[in-house]
């Protein structure tokens, strides 16, 4: 499947993204643009010894390993 496609398919849904460093972002996908830069809301972050929540994150499409719906 398309990037762009599934992405558009998961908007305003849980996800579960996993960043180069290792930090997983977990929140409600709110939108996107063509480079596959994504504005999470609600989002929690979880990573070696942090868990916290961090509310709105915008994160760079470069950065992103993995993105799954939860």
């Amino acid at each position: 499947m398309l990037p762009n496609k599934m992405l558009e398919e998961t908007l305003n849904k849980k996800v579960s993204i996993l960043l180069k460093d290792n930090t997983i972002l977990e929140g409600t996908l709110s939108g996107f643009d063509e480079y596959m830069n994504m504005v999470l809301s609600d989002v929690e972050e979880n990573g070696e010894n942090v868990s916290r929540k961090v509310g709105t994150v915008i994160v760079r499409g470069s950065n992103v390993v993995r993105i799954v719906q939860k």
